[in-house]
């Protein structure tokens, strides 16, 4: 599963406060019982007590002399779990349960990832694309070409195919999405389709209009005091595996703009990370509206998607 350091250490954290809360909670039920039930305390330190003197007599190879150490263990737990019983208490009221029992919360079992990590690090995917609520509406699944005739429908149907190869081919052929064309043609939602067959493969995923892009980039840039909050986030735009940013061209465009979404196109250019763009401009609007050393990467660097057509949210 492909997470930041950022992302991991959230994930970390996750097992690291479920641990610590079962801790406590145990520690809680421990104190209630010893104070509300008369003896438990006493039998609970007894049984402590004596499972050390085991441990000490295996330690000396003394094995033969366990038989009757054992038997008074045996002795002493039925008379706690009696005394838990007399409380109206079950048995393992001190055994406070794992939220994942298979890795006792702590996301690894045999040496590998537990499927509560696998699951855990999906959510936390999920929430930090910007696309959780969106996703509801878009997969490949519920595609359909119905909306499209003629010259529009070629074109849907090679976006839709280089859609699904891009996907297909994520792990081992580095390519970059760019959907450009006519409104309400559905370049957003092949992207979205995208992302959510990504996401369910494991793939970290962040979506960002342009303009909520660009208005992070400048906060992160001018908010010299929200440095420490922002850096990890920041760090994430560079390092997940799939960038979408859509409707490029709607946002505030001027020198300061045009130098951050260079920044980070060419960073993310040199780390190898996919980018999916969407955009109502045409090619030569592109190369009018931004500078021609971002125009040049584009053109280079991306798989250009031509989508053409009625808008479909009115139809």
């Amino acid at each position: 599963m492909a997470l930041s350091n950022s992302q991991f250490t959230k994930i970390k954290k996750i097992y690291d406060d479920r641990q610590l809360a079962r801790h406590y909670e145990k520690e809680r039920r421990l104190a209630y019982v010893n104070e509300h039930i008369d003896g438990f305390r006493e039998v609970n330190e007894s049984i402590a007590s004596l499972c050390v003197k085991q441990a000490s007599l295996l330690l000396d190879g003394q094995a033969f002399a366990l038989s009757d150490l054992k038997e008074s263990i045996r002795i002493l737990k039925e008379q706690k779990a009696l005394l838990l019983k007399n409380a109206s208490l079950p048995e393992d009221y001190l055994d406070v349960p794992y939220i994942c029992p298979d890795c006792q919360d702590t996301g690894y079992q045999n040496g590998e990832k537990c499927h509560c990590f696998k699951q855990a690090a999906l959510s936390l995917l999920y929430d930090q694309s910007n696309l959780k609520n969106l996703l509801d509406s878009m997969d490949f699944s519920i595609a359909s070409d119905k909306y499209y005739k003629g010259e529009d429908l070629q074109n849907y149907l090679d976006s839709y195919n280089k859609s699904v190869n891009f996907v297909n081919n994520f792990k081992n052929d580095y390519q970059n999405l760019c959907f450009y064309g006519t409104v309400g043609t559905g370049k957003s939602f092949l992207s979205g389709c995208i992302a959510k067959a990504l996401m369910q493969e494991g793939h970290s995923v962040i979506y960002f209009s342009a303009s909520g892009l660009m208005d992070f980039l400048s906060r992160y840039a001018l908010d010299y005091k929200s440095r420490d909050e922002y850096g990890e986030a920041y760090q994430d735009i560079f390092e997940c595996d799939l960038l979408i940013i859509d409707d490029l061209g709607s946002e505030i465009t001027n020198a300061a703009s045009i130098s951050r979404l260079f920044t980070c196109l060419n960073e993310r250019f040199l780390r190898q990370k996919s980018i999916i763009i969407s955009t109502n401009l045409s090619m030569p609007e592109l190369r009018t509206r931004y500078s021609d050393r971002i125009f040049s990467r584009l053109y280079n660097n991306f798989v250009f998607c031509k989508m053409t057509g009625a808008d479909i949210r009115t139809i």
